[in-house]
């Protein structure tokens, strides 16, 4: 969905009865142009019928990590136990609001649940989420906390050296704060669930959501807080090592990947994707299932494409595509992100998701 086409939406949400002449008149364009923009919220399924019906907005709910990241970046070669000259980057991260911005920017109704400090890193969270229409009002904000906040040092190679990782203030997303919330979650349509709550609270939303729960793994360490609750997942998003570590079963070719990948779906969960990085992603739903190779693009910075893998399979299951063209979605978000510097590319749009080519060159 374009800018404009937003715009117009919005408007027409607000109300249902306007003409299009009024339309042009707030867009400064012409009705012509006005009933363009129409048909094409039609074909996009955004109105239904004559009369401005519109399709009734699906919510998505996203529970997990925002935090602010600090990177260190030398312009030689690092030197250790030293100051060394170079450059300060920060931007805002977190798997869960990672996801959430992802989702924002593909025009779907996005609120984020985390827990954030009155600082100035929870407000630039906090603006960032109003500018992105992201929904705080669940959330936790805690008066004498600071916000989470990653700091990591690269080398000359862009390799990570070393980091400190501040999230104890994810301990505060507990049972007893969730437990509140549950009705709420329980009227969107989808859930997507990232593993830095505690797992008490983690095991709480899996055995309390009655809606499909979304979950990211983030990384192996924490994985193992959803070892006991494999059969409420509905889909599950590992990478290889946290698939091997979930099941038990080591991947060493096709064949132990659909091993893998059946051990999922026999402990009950829906939707498996295995990422595989280079290779791909690995999907299953018990009746299809196979591999598909990701799109290829030129690479800058490949932080937050697993999260823009998320937010891609979860707009094709909350718009009703089937698991091969939901998998293609998340591909397809993958690779735009890696096209940009940043952890979020900002130029991603439903427009750009949906035309996107991969570059044969």
């Amino acid at each position: 969905m374009t800018k404009r086409e937003a715009e117009i939406l919005k408007w027409i949400e607000e109300n249902p009865l306007i003409s299009q002449n009024e339309l042009a008149d707030k867009a400064n364009i012409t009705r012509s142009s006005v009933a363009v923009h129409i048909s094409n919220l039609i074909k996009k399924g955004k109105i239904i019928g004559k009369g401005y019906i519109l399709k009734p907005q699906k919510n998505i709910i996203v529970i997990g990590g925002a935090n602010v990241d600090i990177a260190g970046i030398p312009k030689g070669i690092l030197k250790e136990e030293d100051s060394n000259p170079g450059n300060i980057k920060y931007s805002l991260g977190g798997v869960g609001r990672n996801i959430a911005e992802n989702l924002a920017r593909l025009s779907q109704n996005v609120e984020l649940i985390t827990v954030l400090g009155n600082d100035p890193n929870g407000e630039n969270i906090k603006n960032n989420c109003r500018d992105l229409n992201i929904n705080l009002h669940n959330s936790l904000i805690l008066p004498h906390a600071n916000t989470s906040t990653y700091l990591f040092i690269l080398d000359e190679n862009k390799d990570m050296k070393v980091a400190i990782s501040a999230m104890d203030i994810f301990n505060n997303l507990t049972v007893d704060f969730i437990k509140n919330k549950m009705d709420f979650i329980n009227k969107a349509s989808i859930c997507i669930l990232d593993t830095n709550p505690p797992q008490e609270t983690i095991e709480y939303i899996a055995n309390n959501c009655s809606i499909p729960l979304f979950v990211d793994c983030v990384s192996t360490n924490k994985a193992i807080k959803i070892k006991s609750i494999l059969n409420k997942i509905h889909t599950l998003k590992p990478n290889k090592i946290e698939a091997e570590f979930l099941s038990g079963i080591k991947i060493t070719d096709d064949d132990s990947l659909e091993k893998v990948s059946e051990y999922f779906i026999n402990k009950g969960i829906k939707q498996i994707f295995i990422s595989l990085g280079k290779d791909g992603v690995y999907y299953s739903n018990g009746s299809l299932k196979g591999k598909l190779n990701p799109y290829t693009t030129k690479v800058i910075n490949s932080t937050g494409a697993g999260d823009a893998f998320m937010a891609g399979i979860a707009y094709g299951f909350i718009n009703e595509e089937n698991i091969i063209d939901s998998c293609k979605f998340g591909l397809k978000a993958s690779a735009i992100t890696l096209t940009s510097e940043n952890t979020i590319n900002e130029n991603i749009n439903l427009d750009i998701l949906t035309n996107f080519k991969e570059d044969t060159k």
